[in-house]
Formats: C-alpha cells, structure tokens, sequence
C-alpha cells in the first residue's frame, strides 16, 4: 500500500507542476513554452519510474517489458503533446471563443482522445505477451491513476467557456 501512496504523490506533484504552465494567460513570455516542454519530459521519466516501483518486476520480464513500454510511452507522449497544444490554443482565446472554434476545439480533443484510446488498445496485446494478465491489469491502472490526477489538476486550472452574453453581465 506505501509504493501506491507514494504512486499517487508523487503524481499529485507533477500533475500540479504541468497544470500551471498550461493553464498561463495569453502573453506569457516564450520561457514558459521551455517550462512546460522541460515540466512534460520530467513527468514522462518519472512516471517510467513509478510504473517501474509498481510493477515489480522479474529481471527477465522486465527486459522483454521496457522496450514495448518506452514505444507506448513515445505513442502515447504524442497524444499527450497534442493535448497540450490544443489546451495552449483554447486558454488564449476561451474569452471570445466563437461557436465554430469551440467546435473545432471539441472535434480535436475527442480525436486526441480516440487517439490516445487506440494505442492504449494497440499495446494491450503486446504487453500480455510479455507479461501476465494481472501484472498488466496493474500497468492499466498504475497508468489510468496517473492520468487521472494530471487531468485533474488541469481540470482545475482550464477556464470555463463563458455562456453567452456572461461578458455583458460582468
């Protein structure tokens, strides 16, 4: 139970490092592309790092493991990035975001997400010829508990679209 706490704080404090920087005001200087760039490439080597904690894994299981696991992440990052991107697009024009870029917006999250499920699905074969059913059930969830406390964090730190006419009543 003390390897998953430590899971899930160690995610907290790099879910919450990565939401700031995302969630910036239009304006920010250049510097805090670097940032966020550099936050992203942390969490991606210590998340590798925490499945590694979790996994426990046989020295022989984790050599057939790490290289399926580092072309997953790398898939997976890409899908991460987009998000990030679009996030970075939506946060500098929310306050006048007109109905078909809202649309457009939307279109391109649930294609991110269609994205990020479809490798998630690719791998699942991959990784259970390499390892047992449970250990990858644990991977999923490991994986699942991480996402889950980044997106959280960024939950909290993405604006709302305004209802219309909200700007008027200000």
């Amino acid at each position: 139970m003390s390897k998953l706490r430590v899971l899930l704080a160690a995610a907290l404090f790099f879910g919450a490092a990565a939401a700031v920087p995302l969630a910036a005001e239009p304006g920010a200087d250049p510097a805090a592309e670097t940032n966020l760039s550099l936050l992203l490439d942390a969490i991606r080597s210590n998340r590798k790092a925490l499945v590694a904690v979790n996994l426990n894994l046989s020295s022989d299981e984790a050599a057939r493991f790490w290289p399926i696991y580092d072309r997953y992440q790398k898939e997976i990052s890409a899908t991460g990035d987009r998000l990030a991107a679009l996030i970075q697009d939506y946060t500098a024009s929310y306050r006048d975001l007109s109905n078909e870029k809202a649309m457009k917006l939307m279109e391109e999250y649930l294609a991110i997400e269609a994205d990020r499920l479809k490798v998630r699905r690719e791998y699942l074969p991959q990784f259970a010829k390499v390892l047992p059913g449970r250990t990858v059930a644990r991977l999923y969830q490991i994986e699942n508990k991480l996402d889950a406390v980044t997106r959280y964090d960024l939950a909290a730190a993405i604006p709302v679209v305004d209802e219309p006419g909200a700007a008027a009543k200000k």
